[in-house]
């Protein structure tokens, strides 16, 4: 069972920045795709951002994109969501969550946004976007 431990939320004022991280314990080959999902209160679960292994293939959500950028240092086996021209509407608890190696994750290639696809998550790290 692959472990997944979130860090680096905390009060962001509008207009700022922030760098999530997310240490994954295992070995890279353990999983297909990393996925960052964020839950306000009172709303679903939202797909943020992935990254495949099968060439690295990333995916945003149209939310986020241009905002946001997932990177990975393989060394760590650590996954960053850098998050930049924050507003209070991105205020939520922040997950990160890996996606089993399958057959049927093989043969699609890309990673997904929903979160039925991944089976191992993080414990969450909570980001305010407040003045």
């Amino acid at each position: 069972q692959l472990q997944l431990v979130e860090s680096g939320g905390e009060l962001v004022q509008p207009g700022g920045s922030l760098r999530l991280s997310c240490a994954v314990s295992g070995a890279t080959s353990d999983y297909h795709a990393i996925g960052w999902f964020r839950q306000a209160p009172g709303k679903e679960r939202e797909g943020l951002s992935c990254i495949s292994n099968v060439g690295s293939q990333t995916k945003y959500a149209d939310s986020v994109k241009g905002r946001f950028t997932l990177s990975r240092d393989n060394a760590k086996n650590a996954v960053y969501l850098q998050m930049t021209s924050l507003k209070p509407e991105d205020t939520a608890v922040y997950y990160c969550a890996a996606e089993k190696v399958s057959v049927a994750a093989l043969l699609r290639g890309d990673c997904e946004l929903t979160s039925d696809h991944y089976s191992s998550w993080g414990q969450g790290t909570q980001v305010t976007v407040s003045a």
